[in-house]
């Protein structure tokens, strides 16, 4: 079993879940609060997560996480958390629970409201501590549980990404095993989104070696791998690297991530159409590596080689091609979005953290051409 110190600690392999109670030792934490979802507990991943702690049937448990979690959720997490005298949190499943999870620790850590902490006003400087979170993922996507922030929709609509070195997760456990017959789709839209991460932290024109160099590992992890963990998801190799490749990508996009993020975070707040976050990155993914051709061409260079591709191959192309074959959808109209939402969308595009660390720049004008390109 690998341990990795970067960021975070993980602990890394099937069966990795076991070490849980010696985490929860270590951290002081006596009553953790588990953030997870429905899903997770109606898969089974719930007990055999209990199974492992002794005394599980006292834990309180916060299962109601929705797909794309909420200010709403994150206050009635936090009240269970109260109510119980927790003193940690574990946050198990997607990046939905993880994130929800982390909202909770701040919440419990720092004290106040959400809105107090948001980052468009310098709300990083406020956080003053955050209480001890495990991270526990049961998909391969988001690399929540090793990265510096969560992002929760707002009360007043918008979709914000906290971000803060105190926000990183004290250990991550990552065990392949828990995503072992994850459904195909899901497999799909979580994989490309590790991929997406990738990506955008290469491109990012911030320079951190180390960071971009994990990049392009987790790329060439995801690329290979993501086909076979959909078309079979009991091989346990392509489980193994496409949950790697996740934890990769977050620890890649410390160096910040793109338009494709911010896009997509936009389009996630949309009320009614409760769209998957690595499903939009995935279909907005091409049409940012045709806006961003040309911007670092060594990159993209490096980028097909990772994937396998031939030099000077068509990245946008290779990745329409790849979403096909994975049954991902073709375009943002085939996810129900129109024409007309795109007003609604490119302010929200615009203000997003991810718009500051795009290869190019990426104003009003811009995003809404992009929003039409990707439809």
């Amino acid at each position: 079993m690998a341990t990795l110190t970067y960021l975070t600690t993980t602990h890394f392999d099937f069966g990795a879940i076991r070490i849980l109670p010696k985490e929860l030792e270590r951290l002081g934490i006596h009553r953790p609060l588990i953030a997870t979802d429905r899903g997770v507990r109606a898969a089974g991943l719930l007990d055999t997560v209990l199974g492992v702690i002794p005394g599980a049937s006292t834990i309180p448990i916060f299962d109601d996480t929705p797909g794309n979690p909420t200010e709403a959720a994150a206050l009635a997490a936090f009240d269970l958390y109260r109510s119980n005298e927790c003193d940690g949190v574990i946050g198990l499943g997607g990046g939905s629970s993880m994130d929800l999870g982390k909202a909770v620790a701040l919440l419990a850590g720092s004290g106040s409201s959400l809105e107090r902490y948001d980052p468009l006003t310098g709300g990083a400087r406020r956080i003053d501590r955050v209480a001890p979170v495990i991270a526990i993922p049961t998909t391969s996507g988001t690399g929540s549980e090793v990265s510096v922030g969560f992002v929760i929709v707002m009360k007043d609509g918008r979709k914000l990404t906290f971000a803060s070195p105190k926000m990183i997760p004290c250990v991550a456990i990552c065990d392949p095993e828990l995503t072992l017959g994850l459904p195909p789709a899901l497999t799909a839209a979580t994989g490309m989104d590790a991929v997406t991460h990738c990506i955008e932290a290469i491109l990012s024109p911030v320079v951190n070696p180390p960071a971009e160099g994990i990049g392009y590992d987790g790329l060439r992890r995801a690329w290979r791998h993501i086909e076979r963990a959909v078309r079979d998801g009991g091989d346990r190799d392509a489980r193994w690297n496409m949950m790697m490749a996740s934890t990769e990508g977050a620890m890649a996009f410390v160096k910040g991530l793109g338009a494709v993020h911010s896009m997509s975070h936009a389009a996630g707040r949309l009320p009614g159409l409760r769209l998957h976050h690595g499903t939009l990155n995935a279909v907005i993914l091409p049409t940012i590596l045709r806006f961003n051709a040309g911007t670092a061409p060594e990159k993209y260079e490096r980028m097909a080689e990772a994937m396998g591709l031939p030099a000077g191959a068509d990245l946008a192309e290779a990745v329409l091609a790849r979403n096909a074959s994975i049954g991902l959808p073709g375009g943002l109209r085939a996810m129900g979005i129109t024409e007309e939402m795109i007003p609604d969308l490119v302010p929200h595009a615009v203000a997003d953290l991810s718009s500051r660390t795009a290869p190019k720049t990426v104003d009003a004008e811009v995003l809404r051409d992009l929003f039409h390109a990707a439809l």
